[in-house]
């Protein structure tokens, strides 16, 4: 294919829906997964002890620590098209430990020092827990455990980096962190631009689409039910709750709602969240040669410090994953097959993915693909259940979900079942985040913020200087 072009995903192994769509496209993780055939749509009526709607990472977790619980229970996990056809199949494999949506420092502002630090202390050892459910599951999600180089691109990158170390060490939280020199960097990874970066040893690299499609089998394996093809159209208000799908309905005591992004075709969140897009373009198998000319030996993730965000990986079959935002929001919080691909932030992510290596202005990219994810208005993830109705969630990761979704899981189970732990006093458990404004003052705001995001950052690179924090760009995205 010509340079920068991008390709869809030409697998064959990828079944194709009643509708026609063919699973397999949506990305290159899902096209490695092999047979993607639904499962069976909910059909007639049915009953169960607990009904879960979305079969991505949230729901699953969700599904999986039940019944490692209470094994007895009738748990069904409802999912309108595959499990991991979201965010969950889509996304950059970062299991990320050390961010919610929010930095340290506005974790101290919100929360104060002790929920702080007993929130990036859970966060960690979720990191563990992840890994040891893929070990005892036996899942093969190609883990690499190497951490995350979170570099300062230019030096108005550098204040950045030197803040997150500092609100960390503040904190008694470095735990193996480094902060880097320019030359340190570089004796890592040969990045055009670098000027200094933060270690951070808390992040594991995994094939997401893997991990979703394992934790599914894993469900069934334990005594749960996936009915895929299956779009909940409604529920009534109370207890026991009767769920609707086209073709089917189930009654059941408890509810979850594990919807993310897609939780805005359900009335009574709406507005909770916002679905942004986040793109990711995949260059093609890169030789030893190109390899040792970027230095980039070992499996370790690799990010900036620009607003707009850029997150990369090296593959276990050798390629290079470039991923992050910048594509529209649309009018109405709308989500399309359409918008998967923007090909306006394809071509900037491929561009500045040169920008960064030009040692590999050779190399080609071979997928494109994106997907959305929500964002809350205080950027903080929302995990919710009312013991009196039978009724919860859990949302709005700020595409921070890898990690969060198994403590979210875990924590939606432990409330179902009437077993809470320290996890219930988590800060976040219970947030309900206010709603994003109307239309049209929400499209006005985020397109406002996109906009302006992405000025900061040319001019941060062009001067050399941070940000101020006091623009209204920062002061509306504060996070």
């Amino acid at each position: 294919m010509a340079n920068g072009a991008a390709m869809n995903g030409a697998a064959m192994n990828g079944a194709t829906t009643r509708g026609g769509k063919r699973y397999s496209d949506y990305s290159y993780w899902l096209e490695q997964c092999g047979d993607l055939t639904p499962r069976p749509r909910l059909s007639g009526l049915a009953q169960a002890d607990v009904v879960v709607v979305g079969a991505g990472f949230t729901g699953l977790w969700t599904a999986y620590y039940l019944l490692r619980q209470e094994p007895a229970l009738r748990v069904v996990v409802l999912e309108s098209e595959i499990a991991g056809f979201g965010a969950s199949g889509r996304n950059g494999g970062w299991c990320n430990a050390t961010m919610l949506g929010l930095t340290t420092k506005e974790m101290v502002r919100r929360w104060g020092r002790r929920a702080t630090v007993s929130t990036v202390q859970t966060m960690r050892a979720t990191l563990d827990e992840v890994i040891a459910v893929v070990e005892r599951e036996g899942l093969d999600v190609d883990l690499a455990r190497e951490g995350v180089l979170r570099v300062a691109h230019g030096r108005g990158e550098l204040a950045a980096v030197q803040q997150k170390y500092q609100a960390l060490d503040a904190l008694g939280l470095l735990d193996g962190h480094l902060l880097l020199d320019r030359q340190q960097t570089l004796d890592r990874i040969q990045l055009h631009g670098a000027e200094g970066a933060l270690w951070d040893p808390f992040v594991a690299w995994l094939h997401p689409a893997k991990l979703v499609r394992g934790l599914a089998d894993a469900v069934e394996r334990m005594g749960g039910t996936i009915y895929e093809g299956s779009r909940v159209t409604g529920w009534t208000g109370e207890r026991p709750y009767q769920v609707r799908t086209p073709h089917g309905e189930i009654t059941a005591d408890q509810l979850v709602l594990a919807t993310e992004a897609y939780s805005v075709a359900f009335p009574s969140l709406r507005r909770r969240v916002i679905p942004l897009y986040s793109l990711i373009v995949l260059t093609e198998p890169l030789s030893e040669r190109q390899w040792e000319s970027v230095g980039w030996r070992r499996r370790f993730t690799l990010s900036s410090e620009r607003l707009s965000v850029d997150y990369l990986s090296r593959t276990p079959d050798g390629r290079i994953m470039f991923g992050g935002r910048g594509a529209p929001y649309h009018f109405g919080s709308r989500i399309d097959d359409a918008y998967d691909r923007h090909d306006p932030t394809h071509a900037m992510l491929r561009e500045v993915f040169y920008s960064w290596f030009p040692q590999l202005a050779q190399v080609r990219f071979s997928h494109a693909w994106g997907g959305p994810l929500g964002v809350p208005r205080d950027w903080t993830p929302n995990v919710f259940f009312d013991q009196r109705r039978g009724f919860g969630g859990a949302l709005a990761y700020s595409g921070q979900g890898v990690a969060m979704s198994n403590l979210a899981g875990r924590v939606l189970a432990e409330s179902i079942t009437d077993h809470p732990t320290e996890l219930s006093e988590l800060p976040f458990v219970g947030h309900q985040s206010r709603n994003w404004e109307v239309e049209p003052l929400r499209t006005l705001g985020i397109r406002l913020v996109q906009r302006g995001t992405a000025r900061l950052d040319d001019r941060s690179w062009r001067t050399g200087r941070p940000p101020t924090g006091r623009t209204l760009t920062e002061r509306l995205s504060r996070h």
